[in-house]
């Protein structure tokens, strides 16, 4: 609250004089003539036409320098102050990147090698085009599920076994050697298999949600993020995790099972488990429980003393290292029969356009995706900018974020964003710029040329344990609820209602549902605010709610009343009950209780029997009110419609009838409340 402006605006409608000197109160701005707005829509056309066109050698220097922010700070790189930090954030992050990336390809049903395709060519093109420092794009657990859903459906749809396991490397050769004809589809001759099939829709997919994205930033829609509130996307990432703790689980126990989807995959899938349970793979059990044995405490070590470390221990490419040697030395494939990640192949498969007959299929299941995936790298980028001291352009981190899906749909790629983790190890181990991400870029090119075969023999398993332990910050949010539920309730069942739909139902309709009932909430908020009378602070200029506070001071016969709300058609009945509540009389009810003691006079006399009867019915109902002044603090009255107008004008003319004077303080010029066609000296002022 502005307390000396409110002060002055209550306290000048409060004393206003009554009679024919009211007339002559009014704020200058009432004299004031608005500017009139020209709005010439053909020229306005073709002036915006002339400065999209024009083509001058600075406006392109501006155009590509903003398309290409590298082209800016790459010339000013500072090699003494942050060539260290940046590689030793790049090679940190890459150790870390390397077995996340195989690990989450099979969340999102694809081979390990294209995990390793899209961690490289997105750290590569968001350096060029994105303005935050610091963020880590690359694959994300919830997109990744996402994606796997999708795939999963369209393989499923297509006639493939979604159980059937083929090599990366069978199917470089497949794409070209082999004719394989679906179940279903006999009469289509199809030129690659289930993998093949797979990759193609998720690249396709990909492909489209970046185009979704790079037209948001063209066209500037990057308001859609302001829906996603915080308390949503937390929840939604929550919902997310336990869908995917839950696709993760048969690896731990070496079930072989098919991969539920859509609505309550999560709940079929248990019960899927636990119909198999007695089929438990032990040999991928003992090493599941002693990966999560390894890997859980050295992880809470490295979180417990962050600080004192200069670097993250690399735990998670220790234990793949480790169990690779002990999978392939121990022979537990031929042995125990666990299921390994297979042939790993070097080097980059020939580049390969989207399918074109698989966008309609995919088309509205990319749409959450790209806004999933730009709302978290938007919000990231700003975080860690404030943070830092710096900018972030949130349009060009619309297109940056949406090269990364684009131009990787073509290199057998799957959807990539902001990932919090990562970006919080690569903030931590000294990054400073974008650098740091060509550097992580260039360690997980090495793994494709060279290192990649050698994980032939990992199981599967041990990927499985990765994915989930890293699910542990976002599992941890429940532990935040008390916390939350104290600080605003509201946004505490936004979370539950959304974390609960993503994981019973689905993530995309849980996300449609967090969405809408997030609206909901705010026209809730608005259907009944708060709207208490007003007292000031002895000795002070300050207003505050007489519920609230003790001893505060009101004058009297005047009674100041807060609507703290938009005036419009959702809450105007409650504009006017909470009114008449407050002040205690309803203009209704007083005309209503005159006009019955009125005929009951009337017949009294027509009957002669006036006397003492007649008297103390008209004694009560001429008794005072108490009060000869509402003012209505408008100051959080941000906008009003037409039904918010009319209620106004109702209610100053039920007042002026029951002779109260109804004043208006601190209204909104934006609101045009002075277009109300009002007896304003008499029933109304507009004092600012």
């Amino acid at each position: 609250m502005a307390a000396t402006a409110e002060f002055s605006s209550v306290r000048s409608v409060a004393e206003v004089p009554e009679g024919d000197d009211a007339k002559h109160v009014f704020h200058h701005r009432m004299f004031l003539e608005p500017q009139e707005e020209k709005r010439d829509l053909k020229a306005l056309m073709v002036k915006r036409a002339k400065e999209i066109c024009s083509c001058t050698p600075a406006k392109v220097k501006d155009c590509v320098f903003s398309l290409f922010p590298i082209l800016q700070w790459l010339p000013k790189y500072k090699l003494k102050e942050c060539l260290l930090g940046d590689l030793m954030s790049g090679v940190i992050v890459g150790v870390l990147l390397v077995p996340q990336s195989i690990a989450y390809s099979l969340l999102a049903g694809q081979e390990p090698i294209y995990g390793l395709y899209t961690s490289f060519f997105a750290g590569i093109i968001y350096s060029i085009f994105g303005t935050s420092h610091h963020i880590s794009v690359g694959i994300f657990g919830a997109l990744c599920l996402m994606v796997g859903q999708v795939v999963d459906r369209e393989v499923q749809r297509a006639g493939y076994d979604l159980e059937a396991t083929v090599s990366a490397h069978t199917d470089t050769v497949t794409q070209v050697n082999t004719t394989i004809v679906p179940l279903n589809q006999t009469s289509q001759i199809l030129l690659c298999d289930k993998t093949c099939y797979a990759i193609k829709v998720g690249a396709t997919m990909t492909f489209i949600a970046g185009v979704y994205q790079v037209a948001m930033g063209f066209f500037q829609v990057g308001f859609v993020s302001v829906y996603l509130s915080d308390s949503l996307l937390s929840g939604f990432v929550t919902g997310a995790s336990f869908t995917i703790l839950t696709s993760q689980a048969k690896y731990l126990l070496g079930l072989d099972i098919p991969r539920s989807s859509g609505v309550g995959s999560v709940i079929t899938t248990w019960i899927n488990i636990f119909r198999n349970i007695h089929k438990t793979n032990i040999c991928d059990l003992i090493t599941s429980f002693l990966c999560f044995l390894v890997l859980i405490p050295t992880k809470e070590l490295n979180e417990r003393f962050k600080s004192r470390l200069k670097a993250p221990i690399p735990i998670e490419l220790a234990v793949v290292v480790a169990a690779t040697l002990a999978s392939h030395l121990g022979k537990l494939r031929e042995t125990y029969g666990s299921s390994i990640a297979g042939e790993i192949p070097t080097g980059f498969l020939p580049p390969r356009p989207p399918e074109w007959n698989l966008i309609p299929n995919v088309a509205l299941d990319a749409i959450p995706i790209a806004i999933i995936g730009f709302a978290i790298t938007v919000s990231l980028s700003e975080m860690f900018a404030k943070k830092h001291g710096y900018t972030v352009r949130a349009n060009q981190e619309m297109y940056a974020i949406g090269f990364c899906n684009i131009i990787p749909s073509f290199f057998h790629c799957f959807t990539t964003s902001a990932a919090l983790a990562k970006t919080l190890v690569k903030e931590s181990t000294g990054c400073r710029t974008q650098i740091s991400g060509i550097v992580t870029s260039l360690l997980i090119l090495i793994v494709l040329l060279v290192i990649a075969p050698l994980f032939y023999s990992l199981q599967k398993c041990v990927l499985a344990v990765i994915t989930i332990v890293n699910l542990r910050g976002a599992l941890r949010k429940f532990k935040d609820l008390p916390k939350m539920w104290h600080l605003s309730r509201v946004d505490t069942i936004i979370w539950i209602v959304t974390m609960a739909s993503s994981a019973l139902i689905s993530t995309e309709i849980g996300l449609l549902v967090g969405v809408c009932f997030s609206m909901l909430c705010v026209i809730f908020r608005t259907q009944k605010p708060e709207a208490p009378l007003l007292g000031w602070v002895a000795e002070s200029e300050t207003y505050e709610s007489l519920s609230a506070y003790k001893n505060l001071q009101t004058k009297p016969g005047v009674m100041v009343f807060r609507f703290e709300a938009p005036l419009y058609y959702i809450n105007k009945e409650c504009f006017k009950s909470t009114l008449y509540k407050q002040t205690g009389v309803n203009p209704a009810q007083v005309k209503a209780a005159k006009k019955k003691a009125a005929k009951r006079m009337l017949r009294h006399k027509e009957m002669g029997s006036g006397g003492n009867q007649t008297g103390i019915s008209l004694e009560l109902v001429s008794e005072p009110l108490g009060f000869h002044t509402i003012v209505i603090d408008c100051c959080a009255v941000q906008f009003l419609d037409t039904a918010g107008i009319r209620t106004l004008k109702e209610v100053c003319k039920d007042y002026k009838e029951i002779d109260v004077q109804v004043l208006l303080a601190q209204c909104n010029p934006s609101d045009k409340v002075s277009s109300m066609d009002i007896e304003r000296p008499a029933t109304c002022a507009y004092c600012l």
